[in-house]
């Protein structure tokens, strides 16, 4: 049996011996909402309970933050998110600050948000980003919410924003910086986030070794999909187990261990 294959199976088998009774594990960063999961949301839920996990669902726009509301009224555990991300900046921001207001007190946070140069093309483009990030930064501060931050090719430019708020808890999803970059995130007291390919990749297994334990998280962030031995499937939220089994490997942990330590840091990022 190949190296893959027998590493996909250990995954498999880690997922089976999920015990329901100690520790909930949370996918601090999924779009439930999005349209792939329509037709097997129920399911989700259902393998959700099974294996007790939570997920912070997060959103695009007005219009996903909708729906990502509903999708929050059919289960405790889906945790609602709602924002604009930097690839919809030109999203009814209005609309958006009417919706987080009238609906503050169901949500467990603001996101997805942030910046990124890979949907500007024109300098008004980049203002804009930057205008809708920073509106609901004010925001998610005003109503004291933790932060999904999305900082593809930006981090230095979220560092020197996020100096200027005092929100309640911030995370840099998906994080892809430098050690220089960690170490800063650390100073600002940020929590980052691996996700499926941190099974594969030696750089963000290099990343995560030199993380504080403390501010680690883990997340999906599907439907985006993955190669190796996830064979290019949509991210699921039963790849969870897997990614804490990877990670409490890198870290010298038992995967309880690793799974207790992961559901205390997420209760403390959503302020729980």
């Amino acid at each position: 049996m190949s190296e893959k294959i027998s590493l996909r199976n250990r995954f498999i088998q880690t997922i089976l011996k999920v015990d329901k009774a100690m520790t909930w594990l949370y996918d601090s960063h999924i779009h439930l909402s999005d349209s792939d999961y329509y037709p097997n949301l129920d399911h989700i839920i259902k393998g959700m309970e099974n294996i007790n996990i939570k997920a912070c669902c997060v959103s695009m726009d007005t219009a996903d933050s909708k729906r990502t509301l509903e999708i929050g009224k059919k289960s405790k555990l889906i945790l609602p998110f709602i924002g604009i991300h930097p690839e919809r900046a030109n999203d009814d921001l209005d609309l958006m600050i009417d919706l987080i207001g009238n609906n503050h007190h169901h949500l467990s946070g603001i996101g997805e948000i942030g910046l990124d140069p890979t949907y500007v093309k024109y300098p008004e483009d980049n203002k804009r980003q930057i205008h809708v990030f920073e509106t609901l930064l004010s925001i998610a501060e005003k109503f004291q919410k933790p932060v999904s931050i999305h900082s593809r090719k930006s981090l230095d430019n979220i560092f020197q924003i996020m100096t200027s708020y005092e929100t309640k808890h911030a995370l840099l999803h998906w994080f892809d910086g430098s050690k220089k970059q960690l170490e800063k995130a650390m100073d600002m007291n940020f929590f980052v986030s691996y996700g499926p390919v941190l099974i594969y990749a030696n750089d963000k297994q290099m990343l995560l070794s030199e993380t504080p334990e403390k501010k680690i998280l883990v997340e999906t962030d599907g439907p985006v999909k993955f190669s190796k031995c996830f064979e290019m499937k949509s991210g699921q939220i039963y790849f969870i187990p897997s990614v804490i089994f990877c990670a409490s490997k890198i870290l010298g942990k038992s995967y309880d261990e690793m799974a207790l330590l992961l559901e205390e840091n997420s209760k403390s990022f959503l302020g729980i």
